[in-house]
């Protein structure tokens, strides 16, 4: 099946690429079909990508390698949506907001996408922890930026 994507043009994809989001994403509740594509060539970045309208597409990635202590549980309804029997068939991911420069780059921590790869099911989940936000540094080590605005300081 071919899809219009937002960052790869025109791209064929499997049946076992697509996961259905029974109540969409937050903000586009219409879109229940998504494709998992790779964004770039290092395996990290992922592009949960509408299936039926191009300009739909959220750059994500796994969130463990850059927070440590991340960690989030899933009701029984949202494991039962996911048709998931245990914690090892979902895979979690976080939403970026990629920035220029990339190291500037955050994560929403606070509404993962969990997809259960075999089922091909995915939920955004909002977590209530207030732990989590929606814009966590994917590099808070990385030097700060200094621009005009900020007048140098």
């Amino acid at each position: 099946m071919n899809i219009h994507t937002k960052y790869n043009g025109t791209v064929t994809i499997s049946p076992k690429d697509k996961f259905i989001f029974e109540h969409g994403l937050p903000g586009f509740e219409e879109e229940k079909e998504f494709a998992l594509l790779p964004f770039d060539e290092s395996g990290l970045l992922y592009v949960l990508q509408s299936i039926t309208r191009a300009q739909v597409a959220l750059v994500i990635t796994d969130p463990f390698p850059f927070f440590k202590d991340y960690e989030i549980m899933l009701n029984d309804s949202q494991t039962s949506e996911l048709k998931a029997e245990s914690q090892k068939d979902i895979a979690v991911f976080a939403v970026l907001t990629v920035q220029e420069p990339f190291h500037e780059t955050t994560a929403n921590l606070q509404a993962p996408v969990v997809l259960n790869p075999a089922k091909q099911k995915g939920r955004q989940i909002i977590l209530p922890d207030a732990l989590y936000r929606t814009k966590h540094k994917l590099f808070p080590n990385a030097p700060q930026t200094i621009s005009a605005e900020s007048g140098g300081r």
